[in-house]
C-alpha cells in the first residue's frame, strides 16, 4: 500500500462503526480527502485528539483501493480554545463547513493558508464576533471572481454615490437604476464594514472597531450571497 504525508485540518468528522471515525481533511497538497481513523474512539487511543474538528497536523495516510486510512499524526495545533467558547465554536464550525462546501480534491494553497490564518485569529486573538467569518467570506468571494467592494455600479459603471444594492443574481453591487427584484439594499454601515474587513489583515482584526452592528448586517448579506452562489447554506451561527 502506498502512503502519503500531508498537512491538513479536520473540517468534518463523524463516528464510523464501533470505534472508528470518518474524517474529512482539507489538505495543502491534495485538497479535500475523506479518511478513516481506526480505533480512535477508544479511551486509550493514541490518535484520539487528532480526530476532532479543527485539528491541524501532519497526517500519514495509507492509500488502499477502498479507503484512505490515517495511520500516524503529528498534531501541530488543535485550536482547542475554539471548543471552550461557544460563540467561537459556532463561528469556527461555519468556517470549516464553508471550506467543505466549496473545496475539491485539488490543491488550493491560498484557501489552505486563508483557513489557517482565520482559525488562528479566531482562536487566539480577542476579535469581535463575526469579524473572522465575515472577512473569510469576503476573501472567498474575491477568489471566486466577485469583486463587489467597489464604488461603481457593475452594470452601468455609474458611481455609487447614493444608495447601493447587492444584486444576488450576479453577485455584484449595482445602483438604484439597475436594481431588480433580486437586489438587496446595502446600508452605508454594512458597506463600510465590508470595506474595512476586506482591507485589514487577520493579525490586526483585534484592533478593528465597526460601529452600528455593521458586522451583523455584513454577515447576513454574505450568508445569503453564499447560498445563491453555492446553492446551499453553511452551518448556521446563532445570533441574538
Amino acid at each position: 500500500m502506498a502512503s502519503t504525508k500531508v498537512k491538513g485540518v479536520v473540517i468534518a468528522s463523524k463516528d464510523y462503526k464501533e470505534k472508528d471515525r470518518l474524517v474529512t481533511l482539507y489538505t495543502l497538497e491534495n485538497g479535500k480527502l475523506s479518511c478513516i481513523m481506526r480505533g480512535v474512539r477508544g479511551e486509550k487511543a493514541k490518535l484520539k485528539s487528532a480526530k476532532e474538528l479543527f485539528s491541524f497536523g501532519e497526517y500519514i495516510i495509507e492509500n488502499t483501493k477502498s479507503f484512505n486510512i490515517i495511520t500516524q499524526v503529528e498534531v501541530i495545533d488543535s485550536f482547542f480554545g475554539l471548543t471552550k467558547d461557544l460563540d467561537k465554536f459556532y463561528e469556527g464550525c461555519a468556517i470549516l463547513d464553508i471550506v467543505n462546501k466549496i473545496s475539491s480534491q485539488e490543491s488550493d494553497p491560498q484557501l489552505f493558508i486563508e483557513l489557517l490564518k482565520c482559525l488562528k485569529t479566531l482562536c487566539y486573538d480577542n476579535v469581535k464576533r463575526l469579524y473572522c467569518v465575515d472577512k473569510f467570506l469576503i476573501r472567498i468571494f474575491k477568489e471566486l471572481g466577485y469583486s463587489f467592494i467597489t464604488d461603481k455600479c457593475s452594470s452601468c459603471k455609474a458611481g455609487l454615490s447614493g444608495k447601493r444594492y447587492f444584486n444576488l443574481d450576479i453577485g455584484e453591487m449595482v445602483c438604484a437604476s439597475c436594481r431588480n427584484d433580486t437586489c438587496q439594499a446595502v446600508s452605508d454601515v454594512c458597506y463600510s464594514a465590508m470595506k474595512l474587513l476586506s482591507g485589514m489583515d487577520y493579525e490586526k482584526l483585534s484592533t478593528l472597531k465597526i460601529g452600528g452592528n455593521g458586522e451583523v448586517e455584513c454577515f447576513h448579506l454574505l450568508e445569503k450571497n453564499f447560498e445563491w452562489r453555492v446553492g446551499t447554506r453553511f452551518t448556521q451561527i446563532p445570533l441574538l
